[in-house]
């Protein structure tokens, strides 16, 4: 009895050895950080009314230096997400759901990509991602009280650089590739004809063997996978009654996490002096304007993903490729989960061929190839925008083609205006049929380069007087009569013929609007906030088919079809249908962005009135009462629907039954450039400047005008500044 009680406590005390060494230990495989970047900074953090915060410094690094410190006071929850990506440490910092990210980065090979790649970068390029690093540390230092995970600092630029890696691809939708190989599913279309109409063969995911892993491997790298969007426009002088050039950024961006917008301004002494937003991770704007020029984006989706099938040996350990055996890399990773207070080695294999990253499934293996692949260009092209001064000088900056992909929408003092369907198309070889599945035997079908940045569509100063983008195809951007043709591109680029809502709106409502030759900025103003559908596309096919469903079964459902019929197609929450129809169309949207198939449209129509039925006791409560924007304590209507201008594009169901908008209209911006040649802009944020801190004074300070449709001024003048500055701090760092 005394054996068997000591034996007993001996195996509850090895349980407890076992549980605290987990807690505290990961396995051999975790990436060590290289040492600090050494240097000395300073910046002046100056934060307007709103605390947008304005970074001076005396030296591009040092300004770097100060957005990182900036924005960790208003977010360093997220930027310490950002960084666990990038190391291979999401699912240590939160859990199991969060595994996949760190196994994509490995698939990928991330670090490989910065580990080659980094030290070509331009001097100037790397003191600046050095300066951003440093900036982490030093609020990491400063408040140690809010690092969230151990021996996640010091960063590097190293560090910051793998974030565009990371992230870059799912942009253009590498996820859905990855995505379809593992879970059984049909390979999706990007640009034109599907891949392949023929189901996805079995597989297995590489990471859930045991099922303990979700397959939602993609949402948290990038944007959302299911919905992005975002309008942009750019009018020339001529169409202004001023005489000024105008650009509208109008982006649809999650309102939180790693992808959301982070206003700010910045101003070196070396001649970089910027206003826009950047996302967590990245030591510039993305988007925005300085003294000369600006830009915006919206998500473009060409083809640029080619999927290749391999034969593979009977050991499965090298495949065939022009006549001879080649080694499959293999690579094992130690995924490190955390389950409560301990942190689980889970051991998975990243799988490479010269083609780019293997997903082995039940019936075979596949090579993935897109675009940017092992290159680390993209932070030289966001900088050398930047700091561009004329039209020149920004697309020499373009055509180095570090951005894999993206539209951008351009405008400048001079009177410019320019749409750039922006993209590292392959360097395609014909006599493939590069939509399905491709041979992985033969270099004759792997291609090696990507084509110069002249041969990207690009539509610039047209007669109509203005560009614009709204996730469409680039060959409607400016009007009839004034379209880029498209026999005029190879099909090889694989480019989009999509339509949006929001495209067919915007080209009927701007034409209308220049039906004079001028269009006032109330005109544009109204455009940019419009919540009407044309009965056209998508829309109406979906609207018809629930009106042609038989329900004489079923009154309620009946009920329901009478009163969408009589839908006046504007979600602005006036109408008795407006919350019916703001439900039932967003499935029809979803199916359509992902060139899917629709779904039920009698489901549809069911659920969405059990779901009004049970919350709100009617079918047609009022939309504003249903769509709310809520923050902290803060809850407001808001207008717009999922693919409306003004955009309210995803929502969490609360358990009210409200939708609280969780993607949407982001960061807003209207820049214009007066004949003088001077700049000014407004800008708006949905919540504040500070999204993550409730007991900032900016958590919640935007919101009531952002629903309310208005923007705030943008003091891009130093001497505006100093008339609204609200705080005033330098920090520094004298790292030896």
């Amino acid at each position: 009895m005394k054996s068997l009680k000591r034996a007993a406590i001996g195996l509850i005390l090895l349980v407890v050895v076992i549980a605290i060494g987990l807690t505290v230990w990961e396995p051999l495989s975790t990436e060590q950080s290289a040492p600090p970047p050494e240097g000395s900074y300073e910046a002046r953090i100056v934060r307007d009314e709103f605390g947008v915060p304005h970074i001076f410094g005396k030296t591009d690094p040092d300004v770097a230096y100060g957005v990182a410190y900036a924005h960790s006071e208003d977010d360093f929850g997220t930027l310490q997400e950002v960084i666990a990506m990038v190391r291979g440490r999401m699912a240590t910092l939160k859990g199991a759901d969060s595994a996949p990210i760190d196994y994509i980065g490995a698939l990928l090979d991330v670090r490989g990509t910065v580990t080659r790649q980094y030290d070509d970068l331009p001097a100037d390029v790397r003191a600046l991602l050095d300066g951003y690093a440093s900036g982490l540390n030093a609020y990491a230092a400063d408040r140690p009280e809010e690092v969230r995970l151990a021996k996640l600092f010091p960063v590097t630029g190293q560090d910051i650089a793998a974030g565009f890696v990371l992230r870059s691809p799912f942009f253009f939708g590498l996820n859905n590739p990855i995505e379809a190989l593992v879970q059984n599913k049909p390979l999706p279309r990007e640009g034109g004809p599907r891949l392949s109409d023929e189901p996805a063969k079995k597989s297995i995911h590489p990471l859930s063997p045991d099922k303990i892993i979700e397959d939602d491997t993609t949402t948290p790298v990038g944007p959302d996978p299911d919905e992005n969007g975002s309008n942009a426009y750019a009018l020339a002088p001529d169409l202004s009654p001023e005489g000024k050039t105008r650009l509208v950024s109008n982006t649809h961006q999650p309102l939180r996490g790693n992808v959301a917008w982070y206003e700010l301004v910045v101003h070196s002494e070396q001649g970089w002096d910027f206003a826009g937003a950047n996302f967590p991770g990245s030591p510039f704007p993305l988007l925005g304007h300085n003294k000369y020029l600006g830009w915006t984006n919206t998500v473009n989706r060409p083809d640029l993903i080619d999927i290749y099938e391999l034969t593979l040996n009977d050991a499965k350990d090298a495949y065939r490729f022009d006549g001879e055996w080649k080694p499959l890399e293999k690579k094992r990773v130690w995924l490190k989960i955390k389950f409560g207070p301990f942190v689980i080695p889970y051991p998975q294999v990243a799988y490479r061929s010269i083609h780019g990253p293997v997903i082995i499934n039940d019936s075979g293996a596949y090579a993935i190839r897109y675009a940017g692949i092992d290159q680390l260009d993209m932070a030289t092209q966001y900088y050398r925008i930047n700091k561009a001064t004329n039209f020149d000088e920004w697309q020499a900056a373009m055509a180095g083609q570090g951005v894999p992909a993206i539209n951008v929408i351009y405008a400048d003092a001079a009177g410019n205006i320019g749409l750039y369907y922006n993209a590292m198309f392959p360097d395609r070889p014909e006599g493939y049929d590069w939509r399905g599945i491709l041979p992985g035997d033969t270099s004759k079908a792997l291609w090696q380069k990507t084509l110069p940045f002249t041969r990207v569509p690009a539509l610039v100063n047209p007669a109509s007087g203005y560009v614009m983008n709204a996730n469409n195809t680039p060959y409607i951007a400016a009007g009839p009569g004034d379209e880029l043709k498209a026999d005029s591109f190879s099909p090889l680029l694989g480019i989009e013929n999509d339509q949006t809502n929001r495209s067919r709106r915007s080209i009927a409502l701007l034409e209308r609007a220049n039906a004079d030759g001028k269009i006032s900025d109330a005109e544009l103003w109204a455009v940019k906030y419009d919540t009407g559908y044309e009965k056209a596309g998508y829309a109406k096919n979906w609207l018809d088919r629930i009106a042609a469903l038989d329900l004489k079964d079923s009154a309620k459902l009946l009920q329901a079809q009478q009163l969408i019929g009589q839908w006046d197609w504007n979600l602005d929450g006036k109408g008795a249908a407006d919350a019916l129809a703001l439900m039932v169309l967003r499935p029809a949207n979803k199916s359509h962005y992902n060139r899917g198939e629709m779904p039920d449209p009698r489901q549809i129509l069911a659920e969405t009135v059990d779901h009004l039925t049970q919350y709100f006791g009617r079918i047609d409560p009022p939309m504003l009462d249903v769509l709310r924007m809520r923050q902290g304590t803060v809850d407001l209507p808001v207008d717009g629907g999922n693919d409306t201008i003004r955009a309210s594009t995803l929502w969490d169901v609360e358990d009210d039954g409200r939708l609280s908008v969780r993607h949407g209209d982001s960061f807003i911006m209207f820049m214009e450039w007066t004949k003088d040649g001077k700049v000014h802009s407004r800008s708006i944020q949905p919540f504040g400047a500070a999204t993550t801190r409730p007991d900032s004074p900016h958590y919640t300070d935007q919101m009531q005008l952002f629903v309310d449709k208005k923007l705030k001024p943008v003091w891009f003048d130093p001497k505006d500044l100093e008339q609204h500055k609200a705080s005033d701090k330098v920090v520094r760092s004298d790292q030896k």
